[in-house]
């Protein structure tokens, strides 16, 4: 070899190193300062609405008007710290944690449903919860939404060409699926599994299955959970009643249709500019869970319709700029390594999803989803619903994802 072609071996070797060092950085991810202000300014709004909104509540529950907020603002700056820790981690080290975030997210699932067991909380007709009540708990569906992303994008990344194919790109994820969503209908947790179900068909999509197994796949899930809903309302037995109240609340309003009732005439006092921060007057005691499934409707009540839109347009710019983050991540890295936007698109979903749910209600008994062409309460609403505002620690320490 010549001194030429060495100079040039040599030069030719710098330069993949530099790509390297620079795409190595690039994964391990700089801090992108939009979305960090619009993160840290919904989680102020969140804290001051729960403040606002849990009052009353609070002090009838405990005695001590701010116990929501002091243990919302603590699950807060834990939340926050990890989001700047994990944020400094190359996402490529995440890769090995599929398999096993996947192996304990079916153990805790089981776990939850074994009868009489003393780890296992129920509240409203339902075991979702592990731990010990008033001390610390947990959901275990939190795990598997994790597992879910994480698995799916590692596995779906390395094997994008067979994608199409129902052996290894369709059948293996449909499977985990159905056995993640019998496993949380049990318990049952209907928003849950919906939740799990759309955020494995979105990484399933955008990995490459195309609509030719992607629509049939839907179809039959979705046929699955509404025949479960019809010819087992024993599974769900809230799902029913929560339909019957959709299609006419006033038809039962000192039953399933009082809390519907109760959060539209909510909303229906704040008005245009509402009744002013700590006015609400539904807050006491008439809108069931303010801190939680109703804090929307305190908002709505408290600043009006310019302060709730407002709320969802920072919520919406979120949402859109991290999907400009993915779609720059995954043009950045084409030439280095796996597609990062098998993870960021879906995490994306799974971030937006979860400010909605508690920031402004934290299971989605929003009034919103009841006025004509709404929906029916369900944890699943994702303009009114988000860890940044309503009581709950699991959502806000799940800033660091």
């Amino acid at each position: 070899m010549t001194r030429e072609e060495q100079r040039a071996r040599k030069a030719q070797q710098e330069r993949m190193r530099q790509v390297e060092r620079r795409h190595k950085e690039a994964a391990r991810g700089q801090m992108d300062l939009p979305f960090l202000i619009l993160t840290l300014l919904l989680t102020v709004i969140g804290l001051i609405m729960l403040f606002s909104a849990s009052f009353p509540r609070a002090y009838y529950d405990t005695g001590d008007g701010t116990y929501y907020f002091k243990r919302q603002a603590l699950f807060a700056v834990i939340g926050l710290a990890g989001m700047f820790v994990v944020g400094k981690i190359n996402y490529q080290r995440w890769r090995g944690a599929g398999r096993l975030l996947v192996g304990l997210a079916l153990f805790l699932l089981i776990l939850v449903i074994i009868p009489h067991n003393p780890l296992a909380i129920t509240a409203n007709r339902a075991t979702r919860w592990l731990g010990i009540k008033g001390v610390f708990q947990f959901q275990p569906s939190e795990i598997a939404k994790l597992a879910v992303i994480v698995y799916f994008s590692d596995t779906i990344s390395k094997k994008r060409e067979k994608m199409l194919t129902w052996r290894q790109g369709i059948l293996p994820y449909v499977a985990l699926l159905a056995v993640i969503g019998v496993l949380m209908m049990l318990e049952p947790h209907l928003s849950g599994t919906l939740l799990i179900l759309s955020i494995g068909a979105v990484l399933m999509f955008v990995g490459g299955t195309g609509l030719k197994w992607f629509a049939p796949a839907g179809i039959a899930g979705a046929g699955a959970i509404a025949a479960a809903v019809v010819l087992l309302p024993e599974l769900v037995p809230y799902a029913m009643g929560r339909l019957s109240s959709w299609r006419d609340p006033f038809a039962d309003p000192l039953g399933e249709g009082h809390q519907t009732i109760q959060s539209l005439y909510a909303i229906a006092s704040g008005g245009a500019a509402g009744l002013g921060l700590g006015n609400s007057r539904q807050k006491y005691l008439y809108v069931p869970e303010p801190q939680n499934d109703f804090i929307f409707s305190i908002l709505c009540e408290e600043l009006g319709f310019v302060g709730a839109a407002l709320t969802v347009v920072l919520f919406l710019l979120l949402f859109l700029r991290g999907m400009s983050i993915a779609a720059g991540g995954a043009e950045h890295c084409r030439c280095y390594q796996h597609h990062p936007q098998h993870r960021h698109q879906p995490a994306v979903f799974f971030f937006r999803r979860y400010q909605f749910d508690d920031a402004a209600g934290r299971n989605g008994h929003c009034a919103l989803r009841f006025a004509p062409g709404g929906r029916p309460v369900t944890g699943m609403c994702k303009f009114c619903d988000g860890d940044f505002t309503t009581f709950g620690s699991s959502a806000l320490l799940k800033l660091a994802e």
